[in-house]
């Protein structure tokens, strides 16, 4: 006789799409078929977001509870996103839970806390029983910490534990049509790579009036994923960016006891004393330059630059410095200034309100936020007027030559070559894989 036929076999359904559900059998020699079937279709969901590690025999083959007539009882394993418009009911209810079992489960203030705080585009996964009880429910919160939800007796329990990422690196590369969130759009690039782009050459390249159509980008990041799926972006790690024919790149190094930083790949520091722009992704409404004014109805030399932006847009600082002067001013209408060192001076006008405990004599940093854009003073609308001064006489902060950062030492150069020859090797692949396609 075939021992095999003397094992118990126990079939348990496992949903892989919307009313879709296959078989797993559990029991000897049959668990060989199973890989099989796995390997062959691939169709078979991730196990359940385990909050601990579980060896893959226990998720393959979970417990099954015994029923009456020495039959089991059948489960069910589910994953769905949770949409746009979807409510809680909803969701649950594609995923097979009982009419009867969602009101109870929302009733109950543990569970229904961190289905509520579900967002758009989340995969929940969950193990329903065939009556539609709820066996365990597990996805990933805002904060990327794995909640997992389970019955404990007559009631659930909500666990919040780490997800272990792993972390892939993803390369693409665009060209400039229109703007940069647009063409970033266009090649798939995470906004807030697109972002860190723009902050990594925004000490050469001012993104609100320098880009010009046929420009190109290539970019090397991290892909945050978690069972196999991507999660979220990462850091930028290498960055290639060509301006109007000139050409820019950037590679990230930190090392033991340093805060990182970008490079050249021969090792002269990215970060410039100041920013081109106090604001992100804005547009230039008027230049460095003669200007009729709107309010005086005359011609006069306009001594900075206008940012048109919606009120409440943040203003950061451009540089490090000190606040000299945090109030109102004339035309300037609600103003800051910043004294920097070398008798620099920036200032920051027409804001509707300044940051929260900003004073005269405290320290900013750059990139800080400092206020926010406003309609105060000689304004027709709500914009930030920038100025840059030195030992106060007015200065173009648009073409001005601005200091930039100590490069690598002599002491650091050979451990920053070896961390970045790698990422300085695939921007190269790219710019020949992009060259490739154009021929």
């Amino acid at each position: 006789m075939n021992q095999n036929k003397l094992m118990p076999i126990v079939a348990q359904s496992i949903s892989t799409g919307r009313g879709q559900r296959i078989a797993i059998l559990t029991g000897g020699a049959v668990i060989a078929s199973l890989f099989a079937v796995v390997a062959a279709f691939g169709t078979v969901p991730d196990a359940p977001l385990p909050l601990t590690t579980t060896p893959i025999e226990q998720l393959l083959s979970p417990k099954v509870e015994s029923i009456p007539g020495g039959q089991a009882e059948s489960a069910f394993m589910h994953e769905d996103r949770f949409q746009r418009g979807d409510t809680i009911s909803s969701l649950l209810d594609r995923i097979g839970v009982d009419e009867t079992e969602t009101r109870r489960l929302l009733a109950l203030p543990q569970v229904s806390a961190p289905l509520r705080a579900l967002r758009p585009g989340t995969t929940v996964q969950a193990k329903t029983s065939e009556d539609g009880d709820l066996l365990g429910l597990w996805f990933l919160n805002a904060d990327d910490r794995l909640v997992s939800i389970q019955p404990q007796g007559e009631s659930f329990k909500t666990q919040e534990g780490a997800a272990a990422f792993s972390t892939d690196t993803a390369m693409k590369s665009g060209d400039i049509r229109s703007s940069l969130f647009s063409a970033t759009d266009s090649a798939g690039i995470p906004d807030s790579v697109a972002t860190q782009l723009a902050d990594v050459f925004s000490g050469d390249v001012d993104f609100h009036r320098d880009l010009r159509k046929g420009d190109h980008f290539t970019v090397v990041y991290e892909m945050l994923s978690y069972q196999g799926r991507p999660v979220r972006p990462g850091r930028l790690l290498a960055a290639e960016f060509v301006n109007q024919q000139r050409v820019f790149r950037a590679v990230w190094f930190q090392d033991a006891g340093s805060k990182g930083g970008y490079y050249t790949p021969d090792g002269k520091s990215l970060r410039k004393a100041f920013l081109r722009s106090p604001l992100e992704f804005s547009r230039v409404t008027s230049g460095f330059s003669n200007r009729f004014h709107p309010i005086l109805q005359q011609w006069r030399k306009h001594t900075g630059v206008d940012y048109g932006a919606p009120t409440g847009t943040h203003v950061r600082a451009t540089g490090d410095g000190v606040v000299e002067f945090a109030g109102k001013q004339g035309g300037y209408g609600n103003v800051i200034v910043l004294k920097h060192s070398g008798g620099m001076t920036t200032w920051y006008a027409h804001l509707s309100a300044f940051a929260k405990g900003l004073r005269p004599g405290m320290r900013v940093g750059q990139s800080e936020i400092i206020g926010y854009v406003g309609q105060t003073g000689w304004a027709t609308g709500p914009h930030l007027h920038y100025e840059f001064r030195v030992h106060n006489e007015f200065r173009n902060p648009l073409t001005l030559a601005l200091p930039t950062a100590e490069p690598i030492g002599p002491g650091r150069l050979g451990a920053f070559k070896t961390a970045t020859a790698g990422l300085a090797g695939q921007l190269d692949l790219l710019r020949e894989t992009n060259l490739a396609l154009l021929e």
